[in-house]
């Protein structure tokens, strides 16, 4: 198979052998098989390899897929509003989960600092050392001021309070690839074949992977995937909260659309230098490997564990009903220096040829049911 993709350096080059190799010795000590939910693992997290803890450059221009905080200040400066209303029927207390380049979080403390909110503290979840370190030195530097309220937390607290934000944190989980085919549901999987990674399928061995699969009513010849670890996420968070709202703001569809006949050979996408395809097994260690989020499945892993459905609803539709256009409300339309750029960053987040109607955000709560603005207009939760 050729993929014109910019041609990547020979030192990123050596950096993904090494990975492919440890990922060679990982099925081999595995019996000749592992799941794709394991090799996505390694593939974007295994320690100083892994796509997410190694230290190329992933957003941004320079990276290779954007996001909406790094598109526009419109987007975190909004969402803070959605964090004031949580947080002042809960606790001031905010955590963001993978919090990338930190510019989200530069954002919204930015806005809740210009607003007089500020949380009593700040937390980030990061996996990966790098991004760590970016955030703390973006924080530092542009809000030395706050630093002292941002902190960064090695793993779950064991009791959350306030406002938990995921952007674009659920798709880049570990999934299952399920085949249904003949009856029988096989779990697809990886082997090895000289110095090739090679897809082979095989009964599932894992049961509440199969009960899930088997609630999925999908035609013959079906291929797709199923997330334990996003669901697994989702409950260990509702699990930890006394009081509060999971916010998740990502690219996906309910059960329904996302199991849908037409979509019958999943959602799995790779994104390189800005190129996406389909192959997981190019360059691992290099390229972002994701898989849409089953928002049905996030909403019940929630519910599961005593949560309130809070709404549902497309990223323009949450921007807009928190009143991003506010933003504009200062500015001449004479000023074209000014507006232009904001008008066409406000397109890129709500159009619906862009990230308007493919990104969906998603509110849980628990200890509150108060309907929150984000989600006044344009319910989607038939949808799920």
């Amino acid at each position: 198979m050729s993929l014109h993709l910019p041609a990547p350096s020979p030192d990123a080059l050596m950096h993904s052998a090494k990975l492919c190799e440890l990922i060679r010795r990982d099925i081999t000590t595995q019996g000749g098989w592992i799941p794709f939910s394991r090799f996505m693992e390694l593939a974007l997290y295994a320690p100083g390899l892994g796509y997410y803890t190694a230290g190329s450059r992933k957003l941004g221009a320079e990276g290779d897929f954007t996001t909406a905080p790094e598109i526009s200040t419109l987007f975190g400066r909004t969402l803070a509003k959605q964090l004031i209303e949580v947080m002042q029927a809960s606790s001031p207390h905010i955590l963001e989960l993978g919090a990338g380049s930190g510019k989200l979080a530069l954002d919204i403390l930015t806005e809740l600092a210009r607003l007089d909110t500020l949380p009593d503290s700040y937390s980030i979840l990061e996996v990966s050392a790098d991004l760590r370190e970016r955030q703390q030195t973006l924080i530092n530097e542009k809000l030395p001021q706050l630093a002292s309220r941002v902190r960064w937390l090695d793993g779950l607290p064991d009791t959350i309070s306030g406002a938990v934000i995921g952007n674009e944190v659920l798709d880049a989980l570990p999934v299952h690839l399920l085949y249904w085919a003949n009856g029988q549901i096989l779990e697809r999987g990886v082997s090895n074949d000289a110095l090739r990674f090679v897809w082979k399928d095989r009964v599932p061995d894992c049961e509440a992977l199969t009960d899930i699969a088997r609630n999925i009513k999908v035609p013959h010849d079906y291929l797709s995937e199923i997330s334990i670890t996003a669901r697994g996420l989702v409950g260990s968070l509702t699990e930890r909260m006394d009081k509060g709202a999971l916010l998740f703001v990502d690219y996906g569809f309910g059960a329904g659309e996302y199991y849908h006949a037409q979509r019958n050979r999943g959602t799995l996408m790779c994104h390189y230098r800005h190129h996406s395809h389909d192959d997981p097994f190019y360059l691992p260690g290099l390229q972002d490997i994701t898989a849409h989020v089953d928002f049905s499945a996030v909403a019940e892993a929630a519910i599961d564990q005593g949560a309130h459905f809070l709404g549902y609803t497309s990223q323009a539709h949450f921007l807009l009903n928190n009143g991003v256009t506010e933003f504009f409300g200062d500015i001449s339309l004479d000023d074209v220096k000014a507006y232009a750029p904001l008008s066409a960053q406000l397109q890129k987040l709500t159009s619906p040829a862009e990230m308007g109607e493919l990104f969906k955000v998603i509110a849980l709560g628990k200890g509150m049911d108060q309907p929150l603005s984000g989600f006044l207009r344009g319910d989607l939760s038939r949808l799920l």
